[in-house]
């Protein structure tokens, strides 16, 4: 995390609302996706992280399901997390904002007693993820009609 931005754990509805607004730009704005499949049961019950800038401008988020929530992402190994909905602006991309949300999802997850992190990565963002300690397994899938591949990284 630079000087130029905080991440912080979402605790309030402010803050909420600005993760799903920078989900609307990059997801459904940029990328196309649709907002009904964007937008989840999961949202609810997830833990959310918020990247903000100095002045309090949205700059990034993500999300993490652990529990019951990601067993159906993790082949329903509970002690695993699901890493998801991660989304930078377009304007701070390759800035470290990425980065300091997955160690923030990282240290909620810790925290939470797992053992391990899963990702679904859309495979243009392979290598950040892999720069990360995240390793990919299985073939190749569609999501929102988006190129995928399941990575993992043991905490």
């Amino acid at each position: 995390m630079s000087a130029s931005h905080e991440v912080r754990v979402v605790g309030d509805a402010s803050d909420r609302e600005a993760c799903f607004a920078v989900r609307k730009e990059v997801f459904v704005g940029e990328q196309g996706v649709p907002e009904d499949a964007e937008f989840d049961a999961y949202d609810e019950g997830a833990l959310h992280v918020l990247a903000v800038r100095e002045d309090g401008v949205p700059l990034g988020t993500g999300r993490l399901l652990y529990g019951e929530a990601a067993a159906s992402r993790t082949d329903g190994d509970l002690t695993v997390g699901s890493l998801g909905r991660l989304a930078v602006t377009r304007e701070e991309r390759g800035l470290g904002v990425g980065a300091a949300l997955v160690r923030a999802i990282e240290d909620a997850a810790r925290a939470r007693g797992l053992a391990a992190v899963d990702l679904h990565a859309q495979t243009r963002a392979l290598g950040f993820y892999e720069q990360l300690g995240y390793v990919a397994y299985g073939a190749e899938f569609p999501d929102a009609g988006i190129a995928h591949r399941a990575m993992r990284k043991a905490l």
